[in-house]
């Protein structure tokens, strides 16, 4: 049996599609037309298996070739689905072979579906480098979407959704974590990451640290299987919960935008407005303290003006 270790299986690719290409849902047994030739990226189940679209279902049935991560991972949603089509091994320790022969197919006129290991291509994986080729080659590049563990954590996470970053996966090292953390601080959004479960008590950790204690959060895990979870709050909160955790399975960590910083009080105010008018004119004095806090310059500018009037 061929697995995500071993070369690409070259009669996976080179064999004949089979002619009465089909899927089975239940009982009822569908067909599938050929496809035209191009990349189909199709997007399949991070979990449970009934999270596939019948769209995605033709696609992996009709292509000539379908490229996967692990051959005995895809197996099982072929089974599920009576789909006798052969997967050809492509993953990141053949990509450069098995990807030059899935560009021959392509050039010869098939069509080639990719699909990971769960959720969409090219999410973390080395899928890009396949569609990059292929769009450099001026071939067709389709998606096909569906099933996506960033969306499905942020949807559970009750985190903003209108706008977020999917950051991937931190590094493993703490001082390089920490770095990456800082970068991301004050990006105005939430923010989505791939963790490891033995890796999540630290990173919640760092992340508390560099972000903010008080940053709300969610540890998403199992999304969509048997034993799905998700667990909120602050990150010093999670931190502690997950310091000493036995934590197994799959995670996305959401952590919600930075929160607004606590308006100066008046005192504050009024004491850089007047060191600040000591050396400058009302105007750039207004302008530098409007700069430094935050707050509107016009506003600062009359309020400077009130001081002086009253001094």
């Amino acid at each position: 049996m061929d697995d995500e270790t071993n070369g690409p299986d070259d009669e996976a690719l080179d064999s004949a599609p089979d002619e009465k290409r089909g899927f089975r849902i239940g009982q009822a047994s569908l067909p599938a037309r050929p496809l035209e030739a191009g990349l189909y990226l199709v997007a399949t189940p991070i979990g449970n298996l009934g999270d596939i679209t019948l769209r995605a279902l033709e696609t992996l049935a009709g292509a000539d070739v379908l490229a996967c991560e692990d051959t005995r991972v895809t197996r099982v949603l072929l089974d599920r689905y009576g789909i006798r089509n052969r997967p050809f091994s492509y993953h990141e320790h053949n990509a450069t072979e098995a990807g030059e022969k899935l560009l021959t197919a392509l050039a010869d006129g098939r069509s080639v579906a990719l699909v990971s290991d769960a959720g969409t291509p090219l999410v973390s994986d080395p899928g890009y480098r396949l569609a990059q080729s292929a769009i450099e080659a001026g071939h067709r590049v389709i998606p096909v979407p569906g099933a996506s563990a960033p969306l499905a954590g942020l949807l559970g996470s009750g985190l903003p959704n209108d706008a977020f970053l999917f950051a991937g996966f931190l590094p493993t090292k703490d001082k390089a974590r920490r770095d990456r953390l800082a970068e991301l601080k004050s990006t105005p959004a939430t923010l989505i990451l791939f963790e490891s479960p033995h890796r999540i008590g630290a990173t919640l950790m760092a992340a508390s640290q560099v972000l903010g204690a008080e940053r709300p959060a969610a540890v998403c895990r199992e999304l969509t299987k048997t034993f799905e979870e998700f667990r909120r709050g602050t990150l010093a909160e999670l931190a502690s919960a997950y310091e000493d955790a036995s934590v197994k399975g799959e995670i996305v960590l959401v952590i919600g935008p930075p929160l607004p910083e606590a308006a100066p009080d008046e005192d504050t105010v009024d004491r850089l407005l007047l060191e600040l008018a000591a050396t400058l004119p009302t105007g750039k004095a207004a302008t530098e303290a409007a700069q430094r806090l935050g707050l509107n310059r016009r506003d600062l500018y009359d309020r400077l003006l009130k001081l002086r009037q009253g001094a």
